[in-house]
Parts: C-alpha cells; sequence; structure tokens
C-alpha cells in the first residue's frame, strides 16, 4: 500500500505540474482549474510548511519531524499490523504518503500542493495533495481500527 501511495501521489503532482498546468511563461504554479465552482478546484501551490501551515519552513525540521512521527507510528501500531489487515493498509497510506512529501521537500525544498477545497465566501480554505489525503484516511482507518479493538476487549 504504501508504494502504491506514493506512486499515486508523485504521479499525480507530475500530471498537474507538467501537463495540466505547465506553462514556460509563468511556471507550472499558475493559474487553477475549477471543479466545482464554490467549492473545489485544482490549483498548484509550493507549500514550504508543515501540516496545516504549522512547524515553521525548515525544510531539515520538517523532513526530520516526518521520520520521527514515522517511527512513533510503527512503534506504536507495529503489533497490531501484525494482526490487522486494516492496520496495515492504513499504515501503508501514511507510509506512503509521508515519503511522497519527503521526497517533495528533498528534491523541489516545499511540498506540491494541487487540491484546493474551499468554500466561497473563503470562510475556510484547505490546499492538499494525494500523499496528504492518504495520511488522513490511513489516520482515520488507524482509529477506527483502535476503537474496534477496544469495543471487542471492553
Amino acid at each position: 500500500m504504501a508504494i502504491v501511495t506514493f506512486v499515486l501521489d508523485q504521479w499525480s503532482k507530475h500530471v498537474i505540474t507538467t501537463r495540466i498546468f505547465f506553462d514556460a511563461r509563468c511556471s507550472p504554479f499558475c493559474g487553477h482549474k475549477i471543479l466545482i465552482p464554490g467549492w473545489l478546484e485544482f490549483a498548484p501551490i509550493p507549500n514550504t510548511h508543515g501540516a496545516f501551515g504549522m512547524f515553521g519552513s525548515s525544510k531539515p525540521m520538517l523532513v526530520v519531524l516526518a521520520v520521527i512521527v514515522l517511527m512513533i507510528f510503527w512503534w506504536s501500531f507495529r503489533e497490531a499490523a501484525a494482526r490487522s489487515r486494516l492496520v496495515c493498509i492504513a499504515f501503508g497510506m501514511i507510509v506512503g504518503g509521508a515519503i511522497g512529501n519527503i521526497v517533495d521537500r528533498l528534491h523541489y525544498g516545499y511540498v506540491i500542493d494541487f487540491i484546493d477545497f474551499y468554500r466561497f465566501p473563503q470562510i475556510w480554505r484547505f490546499t492538499f495533495n494525494v500523499g496528504d489525503s492518504c495520511i488522513t484516511i490511513g489516520v482515520i482507518l488507524l482509529l477506527l481500527s483502535s476503537l474496534v479493538r477496544a469495543r471487542r476487549h471492553a
């Protein structure tokens, strides 16, 4: 699952920046494509910060932080992963998404975000990528798995 997530993440970023939005006059980070007016568009944005704009923009610190978080997740869920296919899938999604973002950060100095989800007027706005989505889904699956496991043992 980690490999599939990583490949989808990197492929989607490649397609967005080289095929859909590439314009030699202004860079791949210009323009947007509206998918659902007032809600969703593709708009590639270089993200130099950590999750939700937190943790500053220090590339080394963000890479080290991502590796530490992955190690904590592995330590916390390694036994559950040995017993549960759902946990394995969830952890694979988290690892693949995190590695995709680490590769971006090491290669470009930023993460390529392009899925721009917002509500007009812009009360809130989230811009993310496939890797971010897989990390979020993986964490939700881990939480659900933990809740189910807790109910079984209660």
